[in-house]
């Protein structure tokens, strides 16, 4: 079923799906899969094709970007933990497109480059204290735009002027720095629901769909419109479970 070795033309075409989704860095070949890494996103990928009419093949040996794809693995030998296949290539452009943006938001990327950037910072005022933080503010918000595609999951707004990376568990909550840039931690919301989330005045089921608090006017409410729920992974749900607790301990008071 592999081709191998790799026709030109199909060597042109996945060096392309590769090269054009910030995968540019060619690893080797090995059995009619090619492998290539990034100098930004984390985990390597391989590529293989039946021919060049396809089907196209991929291999991923990154769990967390495996765990979110919600992509049925083929029943093909081969390497990395899981391989897909593909019909054509526009069906591997877009998941390849998925796997780099999970490739660099996903755990630990926005740490590591949180520490580089705040390496030779002072630590030792408040004022300075701030300024690390609006650092990590700014790479955590960078990252959910990545991660949810500049738009707000909620409402479908992409204005970037409108969109607010909404922390979960609160930066000042958070037990580490890893937390507080786990983009798991965070919402990409529009303006007005950030406001209601971060005032604990709505917050989101396991399903993704609005809870609202019961402080909420019935004409707040009706402003706040929605298109469809969140997509929510499991990592999202516990910490949610974390916020949903605090709106219920907060309305009881």
């Amino acid at each position: 079923m592999i081709e191998s070795p790799q026709s030109f033309v199909v060597r042109q075409e996945l060096e392309k799906a590769a090269s054009q989704n910030g995968f540019r860095r060619p690893l080797g070949e090995a059995g009619g899969w090619v492998h290539y890494g990034s100098t930004t996103a984390k985990g390597t990928v391989w590529f293989a094709a039946a021919g060049q009419h396809g089907p196209w093949f991929m291999a991923l040996d990154h769990t967390g970007v495996i765990e979110e794809l919600s992509e049925t693995p083929a029943n093909l030998p081969g390497p990395g933990l899981v391989r897909y296949a593909h019909p054509n290539l526009r069906a591997l452009y877009a998941v390849m497109a998925r796997v780099y943006r999970l490739g660099v938001t996903l755990p630990d990327g926005p740490l590591q480059e949180f520490r580089a950037a705040i390496n030779h910072l002072p630590n030792t005022t408040e004022t300075e204290r701030l300024t690390i933080q609006r650092v990590g503010q700014n790479i955590f918000r960078d990252r959910l735009m990545t991660y949810w595609q500049a738009r707000c999951p909620l409402t479908g707004i992409t204005d970037p002027a409108l969109l607010r990376a909404s922390h979960i568990i609160a930066w000042k909550d958070c037990a580490s720095d890893a937390e507080r840039l786990d983009v798991h931690n965070g919402l990409l919301l529009s303006a007005l629901w950030d406001a209601a989330f971060d005032r604990g005045l709505v917050t989101f089921d396991d399903e993704g769909q609005p809870i609202f608090a019961p402080a909420l006017s019935e004409a707040a409410r009706a402003e706040l419109r929605w298109q469809k729920p969140i997509p929510l992974t499991d990592k999202h749900q516990k910490r949610l479970s974390w916020h949903r607790d605090k709106l219920f301990v907060r309305e009881r008071q």
